[in-house]
């Protein structure tokens, strides 16, 4: 499974993005999908997940209600809508595979490239 994360930038506090991950490669379809951030001198930590499939989505609660996670099962896309942004959403977002619809990164096997995001006050 390939990834390529895209759609990261410079955005005012309040302002939208949505970023974008491309897949390719075998057997895809069967994998969990999630996004992740690392902002600096910080883990890594979960942003949301959906299954490929089924779409069945789980968000973080430090993003729910202002993030959505979908799919393009046409096109091989992932997406990652994010609303209402804050500094504090400043990070590289990565978008990743796994078997399984999870918040834990050690469970996802496939890793794209990463894109920043840098919000502005």
């Amino acid at each position: 499974v390939q990834l390529q994360a895209s759609g990261g930038g410079l955005v005012q506090a309040g302002g939208s993005l949505r970023l974008s991950c491309a897949a390719s490669g075998r057997a895809f379809s069967s994998y969990a999908m999630g996004w992740f951030r690392q902002a600096p001198e910080k883990a890594r930590e979960f942003v949301a997940a959906i299954t490929w499939k089924g779409g069945v989505d789980n968000v973080a609660d430090s993003v729910k209600g202002r993030a959505t996670i979908s799919r393009d099962t046409a096109k091989n896309i992932l997406y990652l809508q994010m609303n209402n942004l804050k500094p504090e959403d400043t990070a590289v977002y990565y978008c990743a595979a796994g078997s399984l619809n999870s918040e834990y990164e050690a469970l996802y096997d496939h890793w794209g490239q990463g894109t920043q995001v840098t919000v502005s006050s």
